[in-house]
């Protein structure tokens, strides 16, 4: 059963810095002002589909366009426009399966800690409620 998506592709599309074909995350189930639940159904022709598999670089990249979408939709409940930001720092990812062209993934994004402009994040990515990756980052954002 498919969870019902809070935020659709478009209205997410419009909260990312990335644009298509580099758009890694295509639904908001939830988020609160400390974390985000995103998704994303994987199609055939994604720039990190290879022989039918997800790359490890798309995982990751899903990850931080996640965080992104954290950043972006607070800015958007402000009515104002996001800066963008920046992969400061990742930590430890760990990824343990890669999903498959159609699998839907998710990923739950907690923010551990929030200062000048510099978020902490914990990531965890899962394909049918299994842990298929997880780690965290530091965003920063653009003045």
């Amino acid at each position: 059963m498919e969870t019902m998506a809070l935020l659709e592709k478009d209205m997410v599309q419009n909260l990312l810095p990335q644009k298509f074909p580099f758009v890694m995350v295509d639904a908001m189930h939830s988020y609160s002002e400390t974390s985000l639940v995103s998704g994303l159904k994987i199609q055939s022709e994604n720039i990190f589909v290879s022989n039918s598999g997800f790359l490890e670089a798309g995982l990751i990249e899903h990850m931080a366009q996640s965080v992104a979408l954290h950043t972006g939709y607070q800015f958007f409940l402000k009515n104002e426009t996001a800066p963008t930001g920046y992969i400061g720092s990742i930590k430890e990812i760990e990824i343990k399966k890669l999903p498959k062209v159609n699998d839907t993934i998710e990923s739950a994004v907690t923010i551990l800690q929030e200062f000048a402009g510099i978020t902490l994040v914990n990531i965890v990515t899962t394909l049918n409620n299994e842990e298929i990756a997880n780690g965290q980052m530091k965003t920063v954002l653009a003045k």
